[in-house]
């Protein structure tokens, strides 16, 4: 029971997937500040923005599983198609319902200057271009291979 709750600390692929992440995140903090010269620690679990932490994750893990288990594993095709998914939705769906949200924010700004109405925005920055998805895609596949090449040296 006791390698259950502490295997995943020696596992690459637990690494590569949060380390994907969490590099992510911070590059998209780092970048705000540096731009407007705020530190603003909400950047570690937001959405949207350079680069995409969704798609660095599931680089990390595709990579990480054909690292581990070869490419003609039947695991490293599904980590495969997660990716895709992940990515497709990143640069499509989500970053559609950021720009219908910002249309709905527009018209609900109007509204509220002609009448009495709850100001609630809501949440533009959702998805990611393509530029971004495929950085993050980037960042997550040198991630996981730096994490392994430290694991094979511990």
């Amino acid at each position: 029971m006791h390698a259950i709750w502490i295997g995943w600390w020696f596992n690459p692929t637990f690494w590569s997937i949060f380390c994907g992440w969490m590099l992510a995140q911070i590059t998209k903090m780092i970048c705000f500040f540096v731009n407007t010269r705020k530190l603003d620690f909400g950047f570690l679990v937001s959405t949207g923005g350079m680069p995409s932490a969704h798609s660095s994750l599931a680089a990390a893990l595709c990579t990480s599983v054909a690292i581990r288990m070869g490419t003609t594993d039947p695991l490293f095709a599904v980590t495969l198609a997660f990716a895709a998914i992940v990515m497709f939705d990143a640069q499509s769906v989500r970053r559609a319902a950021g720009q219908q949200a910002r249309v709905l924010n527009k018209m609900l700004d109007e509204l509220f200057r002609t009448h009495r109405f709850s100001h609630e925005h809501l949440a533009e920055l959702l998805g990611h271009t393509e530029t971004e998805v495929f950085f993050g895609m980037l960042m997550g596949v040198l991630v996981a291979l730096q994490v392994h090449a430290i694991a094979m040296i511990i």
